[in-house]
């Protein structure tokens, strides 16, 4: 059967076939199970070491911080292993990561689950900075935004699976362990109900390890192409300077935007408690910004570059985002926490179109543009710890407008200045 027009070779992923694509997509999905995850811990870990905010929001920081500390030397990695090593060594460092901060929970020990996903994080940066720029440079640049939203589909729909899987099988009635525990007459009574409580997480995250494990062994056979090639026709093998305009203010911009995007997927739990909904509902708030962003990136898919450009669409999104910010602030309950879930619909091709404006025309420097860039994915470590930290004083409702709307002000004046011009060859960039 012939593949759609959309879908064909030649206009996505030429010249190197469908095969590439599909491995990434894989890894994309299990990119997205492992990160998704973080929105629901947010609340199991409050309640399984008896965390306030601040301190529960400690997964969301360490998991992001981590991409500051190693896509720096994830690129350098990347350069020494090539593509196919790499990505296996990072896929075992994930099942590294994921089992140890299954181990930790289960002990009930704060700071080694946290260590765990450190670990996480730090493989998951190395594989960000291969596969992001794979996934840019697999065919013609002004495809570049519906490969990786080819992608976004596959990490989203796991993202929408993540919470839900973790919600039912590990939380349970988590309403109910959080009065028990309150309610232990001692010590020793409360810590056997959370002990049993943080159980039940063993087993999820020793299989998710073993699931990585065979991953990083089947990838080592894979066919894939060679990262270090210059795939864009036309640019230059040596002499390219790298911190040009579009990239320093790329690295901002994006920076603003991972927080954006955190703040609506992995706070919006946060965010519904505080209008008093019970954590067996908000367990659940990721999966629906998540499953608004996979139509964010279904509808990117089906107009990006047909009916629109990227980086018309990437303006427009940042109009929408605005707009849902605002409506989020004047209403309440259930109305405003459906506005910020429907963030993930304006947020979902803001990546995909910021990422290959920003590596444009970086060659030989791609991989540590590309580590630049996933560095910034910090921006899901300090946003969100600012809202938690400021809530308090200004309001839930307030703190988080004044962080998101300027947020989404940043990327689309940085989508109107290098939207076009980014994509021009080496000699035509300001």
């Amino acid at each position: 059967m012939a593949l759609p027009k959309s879908l064909s070779h030649s206009s996505l992923t030429a010249p190197y076939g469908l095969g590439p694509l599909g491995v990434a997509a894989g890894i994309f999905f299990m990119m997205g199970f492992v990160t998704w995850l973080n929105g629901p811990l947010i609340s199991f870990v409050r309640v399984a070491f008896s965390l306030g905010d601040v301190a529960a929001f400690m997964v969301p920081m360490v998991f992001y911080i981590s991409y500051f500390i190693f896509s720096i030397p994830a690129s350098f990695l990347a350069r020494s292993l090539g593509l196919r090593k790499g990505l296996s060594v990072a896929l075992l460092l994930c099942a590294l990561g994921v089992a140890t901060f299954g181990q930790f929970v289960s002990m009930r020990i704060y700071g080694g689950a946290l260590t765990g996903l450190l670990i996480l994080g730090a493989g998951l940066s190395l594989m960000q900075v291969v596969v992001n720029p794979l996934v840019s440079l697999l065919g013609p640049s002004d495809r570049a935004a519906q490969r990786i939203a080819v992608m976004g589909v596959c990490n989203k729909f796991a993202g929408i699976l993540a919470p839900i899987v973790l919600a039912t099988v590990v939380m349970g009635d988590i309403d109910h362990v959080a009065q028990s525990a309150s309610a232990a007459p001692d010590a020793a009574a409360r810590n056997a109900v959370l002990n049993t409580f943080v159980h039940a997480i063993y087993t999820p995250y020793m299989g998710m390890a073993l699931l990585l494990l065979v991953a990083a062994v089947t990838v080592v056979f894979c066919p894939l192409p060679n990262l270090q090639a210059p795939l864009i026709p036309g640019m230059p093998d040596s002499g390219t300077r790298i911190f040009r305009p579009h990239l320093v203010f790329g690295i901002l911009t994006m920076f603003l935007y991972i927080g954006v995007e955190v703040m609506a997927g992995d706070a919006i739990g946060t965010y519904g408690q505080q209008f008093g909904f019970p954590l067996s509902q908000t367990k659940f708030f990721t999966s629906f910004t998540l499953g608004a962003m996979l139509f964010g990136y279904l509808l990117g898919f089906a107009i990006i570059p047909r009916i629109i450009t990227q980086e018309r669409f990437l303006e427009l999104s940042c109009i929408a985002g605005i707009i849902l910010t605002l409506m989020a602030f004047l209403t309440t309950g259930y109305v405003s926490v459906a506005c910020v879930a429907l963030l993930g619909a304006a947020n979902a091709m803001m990546m995909p179109t910021i990422f290959p404006i920003a590596i444009r025309g970086a060659g030989p420097w791609t991989p540590l543009a590309s580590a630049l860039l996933v560095m910034t994915y910090s921006g899901g470590a300090i946003i969100p710890q600012i809202y938690v930290a400021l809530k308090p004083l200004i309001g839930f409702q307030a703190m988080f407008a004044l962080l998101v709307i300027p947020s989404y002000f940043a990327v689309f004046f940085y989508a109107r200045r290098y939207g076009q011009t980014g994509l021009l060859p080496l000699d035509q960039t300001p």
